[in-house]
């Protein structure tokens, strides 16, 4: 069964040119005529997503070809087109950056392209980079192009100006850096920080010259893939969700296949709470625990009660940042040394260079697992690994992947509907386990 929606994909020619905020821009823009907007992500993105549902009011979704699928993004775009009237795709780095890259996705399914373009300091060059975007790929589609942070009326129309003829609709955004979004070292500021953000999105909306959406966005028919029932593996299975300001780093994709496969999910806090819920398995999503280690550390009833669950034999799923809060120390930028919960040997150093970027693969023995790795840290563990992840890009040896007992800790986030059988075997309950290991 298809379904028709108006659809765009907002991509630029590199990163830094402001496809968030316009995207957010737009969604709320429309939003505001009283339309329903959904917005995905392109790419392995926590904290964008988070402003754009906050712009369009509703959930916000990855697609990405490798790590969510063909089938699943054809299947999710479709159960958006039933009720949406528009469809909005934030996408990832540059049009043609990676593989896949945005341009791939907008291609497999017939999405026009809206090109962003930072026009500061730019003038008729403006209309050479539009066209070298717009022609390099004969495949793709051109909903027009949009100029973001414009001077003045009268650099809007030199930009418009240089246009060569059948790029579609031009439209542009002025220059205001009071909108600007506030960044740190693994992007923006996540939504919840941004005391200001409403107001922010409805200037940034107000800011927008664009045609009506009849005009610029055509109708899509999304063709639904047929959506295959998960197996009841995590049936009754209680698993505590870390999710507070430091452990924010969760993909909805993910909450619903747990639920998908009957597991009940009970959110706690390690930075608030004195007690565990009462659960089978943790997961520790990964998020900011180096802004919040003094509290982290604080918290020795809480740290006593992860320990008692390990200790049981229980599951335990830690990404990232949930890895560093396991280990014995997390070693903050100031150079300041906290103390975590002691799971994993070794120390968590914060760094200002990068340390670990891109699509992996995590091979584990429950299954392989596909997902992405983003971190401005290292762990210093003489713990042997059990496996390594393999970088999507070039097939070399990624993150490593550590293993205590039930407790499974690495730098990879994971997507758990790339394989809903090996998640189930990681989070199940210790009677399941024993189960399937008779």
């Amino acid at each position: 069964m298809s379904a028709g929606c108006r659809a765009l994909l907002i991509s630029a020619p590199a990163s830094g040119q402001g496809k968030t905020t316009v995207t957010a821009a737009l969604a709320r823009r429309y939003s505001q005529q009283g339309k329903v907007v959904r917005v995905f992500k392109t790419g392995p993105d926590f904290i964008d997503p988070m402003i754009l549902q906050q712009a369009s009011g509703q959930p916000v979704y990855q697609l990405d070809l490798w790590m969510v699928g063909e089938a699943e993004c054809r299947q999710r775009l479709a159960e958006a087109a039933k009720t949406a009237d528009l469809i909005l795709i934030e996408g990832v780095m540059g049009l043609f950056d990676g593989k896949p890259s945005s341009a791939d996705l907008a291609e497999l399914f017939g999405i026009p392209v809206l090109a962003l373009i930072d026009s500061k300091g730019m003038a008729q060059t403006f209309g050479a980079v539009a066209h070298g975007l717009t022609s390099y790929r004969p495949g793709l589609t051109f909903a027009g192009v949009l100029a973001n942070r414009v001077a003045s009326d009268n650099h809007a129309e030199m930009l418009a100006e240089s246009l060569p003829a059948g790029l579609g609709q031009f439209c542009c955004m002025a220059k205001d850096d009071s909108l600007n979004l506030p960044s740190r070292h693994l992007g923006l500021l996540q939504a919840s920080e941004i005391a200001d953000l409403d107001a922010r999105l409805d200037a940034a909306a107000a800011l927008l010259q664009i045609p009506e959406l009849e005009q610029l966005a055509t109708e899509i028919s999304f063709e639904a893939a047929a959506k295959q029932a998960l197996p009841p593996l995590l049936q009754g299975v209680r698993i505590g969700v870390a999710k507070d300001e430091a452990f924010s780093f969760i993909y909805p994709a993910n909450l619903e296949c747990l639920q998908d496969m009957g597991a009940e999910l009970s959110y706690f806090s390690p930075l608030n709470d004195a007690r565990l819920p009462e659960v089978d398995s943790l997961w520790f999503p990964g998020g900011y625990p180096e802004l919040h280690a003094a509290q982290l550390a604080a918290n020795p009833s809480l740290k006593a009660a992860i320990t008692a669950h390990h200790q049981a034999g229980k599951a335990i799923l830690a990404e990232c940042g949930g890895m560093l809060y396991l280990a014995e120390s997390l070693q903050t930028q100031d150079q300041q040394r906290h103390a975590m919960v002691g799971l994993l040997p070794g120390q968590a150093v914060m760094q200002k260079r990068l340390g670990g970027l891109g699509m992996q693969s995590a091979l584990l023995p429950e299954g392989e697992l596909r997902g992405h790795t983003f971190h401005y840290s290292r762990l210093e563990s003489e713990l042997l690994p059990v496996a390594h992840g393999i970088k999507q890009r070039n097939g070399k040896a990624g993150e490593a992947i550590y293993r205590q007992g039930r407790l499974t800790a690495s730098y990879i986030h994971l997507y758990f509907p790339s394989n809903p059988v090996a998640c189930a075997k990681l989070l199940q309950s210790l009677t399941d386990a024993n189960t399937n290991n008779n």
